[in-house]
């Protein structure tokens, strides 16, 4: 599998610029096919949440050299939500290679998202090798 939330096109499933879509596929194809265990060959992907008081700490697989935020330094595309299961908009910030959210009207966060959309534009959360967080 290769994300390509960012190289894609708002309307239509194949991106114009194919080559990189080639290039995510050849690291893929480098790290599990040929065994090459210093090749980063994917973005974040989501393994687990953790919930401390009305925050939620999520952590990442293969975050490579570590998170970065591409763009604004803000991070986009989370939401979260309480026990009513209605999904808001949260802040969020990189802690070390986790992600904390939260939202300060919901007490007890139950579930969260990211980039979850059909074209997850503003989603900008990468590692440092500059591949992009898979949508959860």
């Amino acid at each position: 599998m290769a994300v390509t939330i960012d190289i894609g096109e708002w309307n239509d499933i194949l991106p114009i610029h194919k080559e990189n879509v080639g290039k995510r596929l050849a690291l893929t194809a480098q790290r599990r096919a040929y065994g090459d265990t210093n090749v980063v060959h994917s973005g974040p992907i989501y393994k687990s949440m953790e919930m401390n008081g009305n925050k939620m700490i999520i952590s990442f697989t293969d975050v490579g050299s570590g998170l970065f935020v591409r763009g604004s330094g803000e991070l986009n595309c989370y939401s979260i939500a309480g026990t009513d299961k209605e999904f808001i908009g949260v802040k969020a910030k990189i802690q070390g290679n986790m992600v904390v959210v939260w939202n300060d009207s919901i007490g007890q966060p139950v579930a969260v998202r990211y980039a979850w959309a059909d074209n997850p534009d503003e989603s900008n959360l990468y590692n440092s090798e500059r591949l992009p967080a898979s949508p959860f």
